[in-house]
């Protein structure tokens, strides 16, 4: 069904292609690059040293170069290929397999992770489609800041991290008017990147979170039906509403192994998002419910869940540093153990990312592995209240600190030695980031977070701390 439709596509789109009016002179084109180096240490950060898994420090080094071509104002093509490689230190080694488990015998000692080369972004834009307000953008294509703060639509491949955030799809915008618009959008995301050629090591299927040797990138292949709306009403307010149906199909082909949900989840959510701003004032707000249902072959479990998010701040733009705070509340549900027949929690959709921390995604796997598998940042069960200041200390240099107090919505009740399963009291984390641009072309921050987990966590769990700098370079 997929191949037939985009059969079709590809059809209206070289449709378009030999009917437009293209002269040779209007041809664009374009290039440029990027480089990004990181290190980041790990301590505690994986479990909380409640199962004594190894910290982390490693560098991460991110090379992408992209190329588009505009054959007119209004058709034009872009192409992004990436590779991270990754440089471990210490005793974690990513390719090792413990005496005893598995595909020992395919274990290697290398600290080297030479990653694939991918076709990072691959689409085609078509605008005002037969002289219509129509718009029409389809391949693989990024969304990130495109949908308020990526409550909902961010990435779609939390499995590596930052190292891509592409969706597979189609997006088509009605522009209404200048100030109001409605996309509307197909996502067609696979477990492991299939669609396009690629290049990769061959590492083995027995390693977490590898598959035919490929990085996997999602739990399972997944399917997106999205409608969201953008108005501007005024000088002071702003909504976004939605509807989206997401499609979870099975933790699939490699889930003899690995973790994650047995059955397929299809879910709706319906919600949106209000912005006000007034003088230095700006207030913000997101909520959304959902419904819908696992297929557990013939024995069908409901899904239900809601979440939302609601921060003030101001900004005074004459005081010295130009100084910012913003007081906030999140709120994810979360399942209550004592209904087999329902599933409660929150689900994060297309938004598996470190949004509010980067220290809290990894320990909350744990919590969410029947649902979500082992990849981090499934977001639920979660109160969240955050104070935040952001300081201007010169023209390229900014300094953002966070306090952040955290509750569970529910008890886990998981046996495991990362849990007490008698509080909902998950701690409290500090949160610092100084930025700073030193050209146009380089720019690089210090990233530091801690976090002091409270009594929903084991007696044995110990503070964290996430440490990453970064230097990049764009050409």
């Amino acid at each position: 069904m997929v191949k037939k439709c985009l059969s079709v596509l590809c059809l209206f789109l070289f449709a378009l292609l030999v009917y437009a009016d293209i002269a040779p002179a209007e041809i664009k084109a374009d290039y440029g690059g990027s480089l990004r180096l990181r290190q980041e240490y790990w301590e505690n950060v994986i479990d909380l040293e409640t199962l004594k898994a190894p910290d982390r420090d490693f560098f991460r080094l991110r090379t992408s170069l992209w190329g588009k071509v505009d054959f007119n104002p209004n058709i034009g093509i872009y192409t992004r290929v990436t590779n991270e490689a990754r440089y471990y230190l210490g005793n974690f080694k990513p390719f090792e397999i413990a005496p005893g488990r598995p595909g020992y015998e395919t274990s290697d000692s290398d600290r080297f992770d030479e990653d694939e080369l991918i076709i990072d972004n691959l689409y085609l834009d078509v605008k005002n489609i037969f002289g219509l307000p129509l718009d029409l953008r389809i391949g693989r294509q990024d969304f990130l800041g495109q949908y308020g703060e990526g409550f909902v639509i961010l990435d779609g491949t939390p499995g590596d991290g930052s190292r891509t955030f592409y969706f597979n799809a189609a997006k088509a915008t009605l522009k209404l008017h200048k100030n109001h618009s409605v996309d509307f959008i197909y996502i067609y995301n696979r477990q492991i990147d299939d669609l396009l050629p690629s290049l990769y090591p061959a590492r083995s299927d027995y390693l977490a979170g590898y598959y035919r040797n490929r990085k996997v990138l999602n739990v399972s292949d997944e399917r997106g039906y999205v409608v969201y709306g953008k108005s501007k009403l005024n000088d002071y307010f702003s909504i976004e509403p939605y509807f989206i149906r997401k499609e979870e199909d099975s933790v699939g082909r490699y889930g003899h192994r690995a973790p994650g949900p047995k059955s397929e989840l299809h879910l709706n959510t319906y919600g949106g998002r209000v912005v006000f701003t007034a003088a230095n004032w700006k207030i913000r707000g997101e909520y959304a419910r959902q419904y819908g249902e696992y297929d557990d072959h013939g024995k069908d479990r409901d899904r239900e869940g809601d979440g939302g998010y609601i921060f003030i701040g101001q900004k005074y733009a004459e005081l010295p540093f130009k100084p910012e705070w913003e007081l906030g509340y999140i709120y994810l549900s979360g399942d209550e153990r004592g209904t087999s027949s329902k599933h409660e929690g929150w689900n994060p959709l297309f938004s598996r990312a470190p949004s509010w921390n980067e220290i809290l995604v990894y320990p909350m796997v744990y919590e969410s592995m029947p649902d979500a598998g082992a990849i981090p940042a499934y977001w639920t069960n979660l109160r969240l209240y955050k104070l935040g200041m952001k300081l201007n200390l010169a023209k390229t240099t900014n300094l953002a600190l966070s306090y952040q107090y955290l509750r569970a919505v529910e008890k886990t009740n998981i046996s495991s030695p990362v849990f007490s399963n008698d509080s909902k009291e998950r701690g409290h984390i500090g949160t610092l980031l100084l930025a700073h641009s030193f050209t146009k072309q380089i720019d690089g921050f210090l990233q530091i977070e801690y976090f002091a987990p409270g009594a929903f966590y084991g007696h044995d769990a110990e503070d964290a701390i996430f440490a990453r700098w970064q230097l990049q370079f764009r050409f």
